[in-house]
């Protein structure tokens, strides 16, 4: 059976905690999209983890981690995480990289900064991870896939100079920066190619034959909805498919064979980046919430920086939770509200007058103000709670709350950091 386990908002809902947990009963589980961009935390008995590439369920022996031909591989940073896991203890995952992958390159991360830098304020807010150049060779077809590095030497050096010859044009006369040397290219694919050789394989046929033997794989995202590059808060996104949909395509795998989309959602609001972001506080409030939130604050787990911090947004969730074909809900971090007399959810979007329930395109969103119900606080500790009727009567009347307002099932909710901090409820 595959079972995808994706965000519904701007990321950091909590997936890495949670498909830390559905991996205790996975075969294998599978990174499809994305990069070193973003991190998930996973708190077990190891210690904290914050991964960028490894798929979180990699703590487990009996697991296979996969990097999908979706992602955007960037090999130091994928053997560095490898290096610190195993530095605490953790024994040494197995590990397969599609051949079709794609590598990030060098001038990649240099031509994000180059960029970021040269827009100044109008800036995308990039993590700097060379995300976005990355995937623009990778359309433009002058990226560089996994199983290049084991073809002829002589092909490849003549398709760095190609791509070189490009690249340079661009540094010296639009950003007045250092050129790329086309040899110091050519070894640094070849270091890869040596880092990167025991663990390559044709990911996609091992996927099928795994589906046909009857095992349990786990496909992860990153990031969330609202970051598609197609529904989300265009330009303010990422540069490949957050959805569950592209699994399938990140993966190599048959769209049908995706029986469950578990899709995760916060109990309140935060996003990493520029953006709209309508149920957005700021000020004290924010602190406050920011200083509890998370395991240890809400920070971004590539970046450090402090993460915007807003009330939970069902107008932005329901429709995050529609794109991605939820069939469950993990619900994640409700301990961190047990402080509130009182807590806001923004239930609709008031645009030129007109309230609406339905997520619009940017241009709308960008004047949305938040229409806010106020609900009662529970003013409790719940973690260690392990049955939804212990739960405290307001806690469990803001999850129905939530429940109804989004239209789709919670069926777990996570109440502390730990991998053991879950109840289970039935739809």
């Amino acid at each position: 059976m595959v079972q995808a386990v994706v965000g519904a908002n701007w990321g950091d809902e909590g997936k890495g905690k949670i498909t830390d947990m559905l991996a205790e009963n996975a075969d294998i589980i599978v990174r499809f999209q994305g990069g070193a961009n973003a991190g998930h935390t996973i708190v077990n008995n190891y210690g904290k983890f914050a991964l960028h590439t490894l798929p979180s369920g990699v703590f487990y022996d009996h697991t296979t981690s996969i990097i999908g031909n979706g992602v955007a591989l960037n090999i130091p940073i994928l053997f560095n995480e490898i290096k610190s896991i195993t530095d605490k203890g953790v024994p040494t995952p197995k590990i397969l990289v599609s051949d079709r992958a794609q590598i990030v390159m060098p001038y990649h991360i240099l031509f994000d900064e180059y960029e970021e830098e040269r827009l100044g304020k109008k800036s995308f807010g990039s993590t700097k991870s060379g995300i976005a150049p990355f995937y623009s060779d990778k359309y433009a077809k002058i990226g560089f896939q996994v199983s290049e590095l084991f073809g002829e030497e002589s092909a490849l050096r003549d398709k760095i100079e190609r791509v070189i010859l490009s690249k340079n044009i661009l540094l010296d006369h639009l950003y007045h920066k250092p050129l790329i040397d086309v040899e110091e290219t050519f070894n640094t694919l070849m270091e890869y190619k040596k880092m990167v050789e025991p663990y390559v394989c044709d990911v996609s046929a091992y996927l099928w034959n795994s589906i046909k033997e009857g095992k349990n794989i786990l496909l992860e995202g990153q990031l969330g909805s609202l970051k598609d590059p197609d529904h989300g808060i265009y330009p303010m996104v990422t540069s490949s498919s957050t959805l569950a949909a592209y699994g399938a395509i990140g993966a190599g795998i048959p769209p049908y064979e995706i029986k469950k989309i578990i899709t995760v959602v916060k109990a309140y609001s935060s996003a990493v980046g520029a953006g709209a972001f309508v149920s957005e506080i700021e000020g004290e409030e924010a602190d406050e919430l920011r200083r509890r939130g998370g395991d240890g604050g809400e920070f971004g787990a590539t970046t450090g920086r402090p993460r915007r911090m807003g009330w939970f947004d069902c107008v932005a969730t329901r429709y995050g939770c529609r794109i991605q074909g939820t069939t469950d809900v993990a619900f994640t971090v409700l301990d961190v509200l047990g402080y509130l007399d009182e807590i806001p959810v923004c239930v609709g979007y008031e645009i030129d007058g007109e309230v609406t329930k339905d997520f619009p395109t940017t241009d709308k969103l960008e004047k949305a103000k938040p229409v806010l119900k106020t609900l009662p606080g529970w003013k409790e500790d719940i973690r260690g709670i392990k049955e939804y009727d212990k739960l405290p009567e307001n806690c469990r009347k803001y999850i129905e709350f939530i429940e109804e307002q989004i239209g789709f099932p919670i069926t777990m909710v996570s109440n502390g950091p730990k991998r053991e901090d879950i109840i289970l409820r039935k739809k």
